[in-house]
């Protein structure tokens, strides 16, 4: 049986994790998904007394025993702000599952950065390689990243939280659902990956959909992102269309978008138990 799940985040690549900037002017990502998988907390009040390190945040979080040698193959700028870091992986017993971070230790840093995994595992498998999407910040594994990291650069990587908990079998009955992704940035050129989710709506005609918001565009959108571009934050209005027994929603992205996506969705009817959404602060 095919469930609803919606995915409502303000992200950084992260798609995908420090969450330094302010709801209101900065990217954001809203995904609507028909499935039945996470690991991740559910609902919730967002408090922080203090800021943590990613490992004493991540502390009681699933981690693979493996930690892998790897080095840097490829840097590319995916914006302003985000690089995207190729890393050829040495240890051939390495893998991950879609939704996984990793733990990324940098020689001579003695911070450890969490950063999601932006590749399939497929490109593993194929490759020997993964792909890391960073958002510039003073956070020292993220300013290492930006300022100092270069190609053949080595660090070592191990897999934490799995959040791919729902696996299709055979003889379970698992139906393929439908997604709907909101993913709103201040311009187009900040909407990163832009060009694979128009791929995978090509791919998936019917079942992946995507609305782009843009709040600060002042160039002219392309004639390809205009059809799905909307100028605006993503509102109330937009997403109590899909609200409905069968849907889940999922959050991604800094503390206040979080907070006020969460208390949007409860004032519109959204079940408790229904809103998911991860704690990295």
């Amino acid at each position: 049986m095919a469930r609803a799940t919606i995915y409502v985040g303000f992200t950084v690549p992260q798609l995908l994790r420090g969450a330094s900037r302010i709801f209101p002017t900065h990217s954001a990502l809203v995904l609507l998904r028909h499935s039945a998988f996470c690991y991740c907390t559910v609902n919730g009040t967002i408090k922080s007394k203090r800021k943590m390190d990613h490992l004493e945040r991540t502390a009681n979080n699933f981690r693979q025993e493996v930690i892998s040698q790897a080095k840097v193959c490829g840097i590319t700028n995916e914006s302003q702000t985000v690089k995207r870091l190729r890393l050829a992986i040495a240890n051939k017993d390495f893998t991950f599952k879609a939704g996984q971070w990793v733990d990324f230790f940098i020689p001579g840093v003695s911070v450890v950065g969490g950063f999601s995994i932006c590749s399939s595992p497929g490109l593993l498998e194929r490759e020997g390689v993964l792909e890391l999407a960073v958002k510039h910040t003073v956070h020292p594994p993220a300013h290492w990243i930006h300022t100092e990291c270069t190609l053949d650069s080595e660090v070592a990587l191990r897999v934490g939280a799995d959040l791919h908990g729902y696996q299709e079998g055979k003889g379970n009955e698992y139906k393929m659902g439908t997604v709907k992704l909101y993913y709103s940035a201040k311009n187009t050129s900040e909407l990163l990956f832009k060009k694979n989710i128009l791929g995978l709506m090509n791919a998936f005609p019917g079942k992946i959909a995507c609305c782009f918001h843009v709040t600060q565009q002042s160039s002219q959108i392309c004639k390809e992102l205009q059809p799905h571009v909307t100028e605006g934050r993503i509102s109330e209005k937009d997403l109590e269309k899909h609200v409905s027994k069968d849907t889940l929603w999922y959050i991604c992205g800094p503390p206040p978008m979080i907070e006020s996506i969460s208390k949007l969705l409860f004032n519109i009817g959204v079940p408790r138990n229904c809103v998911f959404f991860e704690k990295w602060w």
